[in-house]
């Protein structure tokens, strides 16, 4: 092959090459626009269209009566428990519809009982519609103690003797919920196992008795005085109890601070 066409043959090779450089650089530019193009954001009709969706009007059901009325009877009696409730009466909603529904009740009984009369006010869509006054049927169910073993008078106060049990505090009121008892109790009678028990079976552990000999501190500053005195009645603590001096024969009051120790504050 003689110089001419070597010649030839490299220019053609040459070409042939960047053609096929320009198709791919082409079809590589096609690939990019056609990305491009699936990714293209909503149009900004298209989101507000979704932003603006309104909640549906629904009318004002049962459910949602009772619920209401039961969040208002929990946060104006600070309960604690699962405070159930019950319309007596068969529940009529009014004729409109709205996206949001309230029974605000504007009277309430002096206390939570089993049953009670409400004034109540219906409120759709933030606007008063209708007053309303509802006989309701209530239960507050929450743990109390109830006896495992007979309890002693004067015992101190143990929660291994007994055993929680979930009652409706509205019908057994003066049962002992679960949530209280430490060793600052006693026993203040005798019961019998199998028994719920009441806040008259407890009293506060007294610190201080009757007869003994207790120690007063009296402060004003920096200033502590202390004396022995007898006592003249029990007292747990934070109690005020009557205390005499053994020498004056006076009678004073002085707060119950701990085991056997009394104060006085000016």
């Amino acid at each position: 092959m003689n110089s001419l066409q070597t010649h030839q043959v490299r220019t053609l090779l040459l070409f042939a090459m960047a053609a096929a450089i320009l198709a791919g650089a082409c079809l590589l530019h096609a690939g990019d626009i056609r990305t491009v193009a699936t990714v293209v954001p909503l149009s900004g009709g298209e989101k507000d269209a979704d932003a603006s969706a309104v909640p549906a009007r629904t009318p004002f059901t049962r459910d949602q009566v009772l619920d209401s009325i039961a969040q208002s009877l929990v946060s104006h009696f600070n309960l604690e428990g699962d405070l159930q409730i019950d319309l007596l009466r068969a529940w009529a909603p009014p004729a409109r519809l709205a996206s949001a529904w309230e029974m605000q009740v504007i009277e309430f009984p002096t206390v939570v009982a089993s049953s009670m009369i409400l004034r109540c006010r219906v409120i759709a869509d933030h606007a008063p519609v209708a007053d309303a006054t509802l006989v309701v049927r209530a239960q507050l169910w929450r743990d109390a103690w109830s006896t495992r073993q007979p309890l002693t008078m004067g015992a101190t106060f143990d929660p291994s003797l007994l055993e929680a049990r979930k009652i409706d505090l509205l019908r057994e009121r003066d049962a002992l919920p679960a949530a209280v008892g430490d060793r600052s109790y006693v026993f203040s009678r005798a019961v019998q196992p199998g028994r719920l028990l009441t806040w008259r079976d407890i009293a506060r552990r007294p610190l201080v008795k009757k007869g003994d000999l207790v120690e007063v501190s009296a402060s004003e500053g920096a200033l502590i005085v202390t004396m022995k005195a007898l006592a003249m009645e029990n007292g747990a603590q934070g109690d005020t109890v009557t205390v005499r001096n053994p020498e004056s024969r006076k009678d004073f009051a002085a707060m119950v601070i701990d085991e056997n120790r009394v104060q006085v504050r000016f």
